[in-house]
């Protein structure tokens, strides 16, 4: 292990260890990129690809980081974004759950979906993108369906559930399998111009709350569909609430959503711990926003 620390660090540029550098060492000591990378932010050391987050990001808060463990359930218009935007962030491992393949529908948006991709499985097509942008992340590709009765299974060990699903029952599911488990969950959802995002922590209810009214289908984004603008934005502030939960650091959208309307270019704020008459920070129609699902 001195013989490899040793190796990296006087190969280091400006004080960072550069990817040629980390690949070299992983063929030479018969380790991979992965490992060389947890030895060398264990020792203060950061990888060149990570020089544009220093400066909010620490090296040791950068170690944190690779060492979650953050489930996508869901691979496609949010999850796409999600798994390519945690990947570049740095996080360690990536859990993809979907039992979808790629259809033609698919390409106005999705990040992961090309014509030469129709037929594929999603899961198949976002490890292969990981492994392309940052192979030093691991990514555990399940081809399944989420439901109460395997997320024991597939949220084992997981640091943080990011929900990319366009199923309200499944996204209850879900939630109620965060809270059993014990660990935070980052909701997101969208329909055409609309979207929304809430952080829900064990104890909390905010899932159920925002859906409290529903009895049965997938909501309106089967009705408004969607573009390719509005799961890349919503995604985004995803990515950003899962990195505040693993840092510990930031104001977390905790019993609370922030609703977005890209038509008018608004965004709301709405409370679900407060009175049902003060709910409502900010006036506005908020209808299309509130029914996003």
């Amino acid at each position: 292990m001195s013989e490899l620390l040793a190796f990296i660090s006087h190969q280091l540029k400006d004080g960072l260890l550069p990817w040629s550098v980390q690949v070299a060492a992983a063929v030479r000591f018969k380790s991979t990129p992965a490992a060389i990378e947890g030895l060398a932010l264990g020792n203060g050391i950061l990888p060149a690809r990570y020089q544009r987050n220093r400066n909010m990001i620490s090296v040791a808060e950068q170690q944190q980081l690779f060492q979650s463990r953050i489930a996508v359930i869901g691979c496609g218009g949010l999850g796409g974004y999600i798994i390519e935007e945690l990947a570049r962030l740095g996080v360690g491992e990536i859990i993809a759950i979907d039992p979808d393949i790629f259809e033609e529908h698919n390409l106005n948006r999705q990040l992961l979906a090309a014509p030469c991709s129709l037929g594929r499985a999603k899961v198949e097509a976002a490890q292969a993108r990981v492994n392309e942008i940052n192979p030093a992340v691991m990514i555990t590709p399940i081809k399944e369906a989420f439901c109460t009765a395997n997320s024991r299974v597939l949220l084992e060990g997981v640091t943080v559930a990011v929900d990319a699903l366009d199923s309200i029952s499944y996204r209850l599911e879900l939630a109620a399998a965060c809270t059993e488990i014990q660990i935070p969950m980052v909701h997101g959802a969208i329909a055409g111009w609309y979207g929304h995002v809430a952080t829900q922590l064990p104890g909390d209810r905010t899932v159920q709350e925002i859906y409290r009214n529903w009895v049965a289908g997938k909501g309106i984004e089967k009705d408004l569909g969607n573009p390719a603008f509005t799961p890349a934005v919503i995604a985004s502030l995803q990515v950003a609430e899962v990195c505040k939960i693993v840092l510990g650091k930031g104001e977390l959208l905790r019993q609370r959503k922030v609703s977005i309307d890209l038509l008018a270019m608004e965004f709301h704020e709405i409370l679900f711990n407060a009175p049902a008459e003060v709910i409502y920070l900010q006036g506005c129609d908020l209808e299309p926003v509130r029914a996003a699902g």
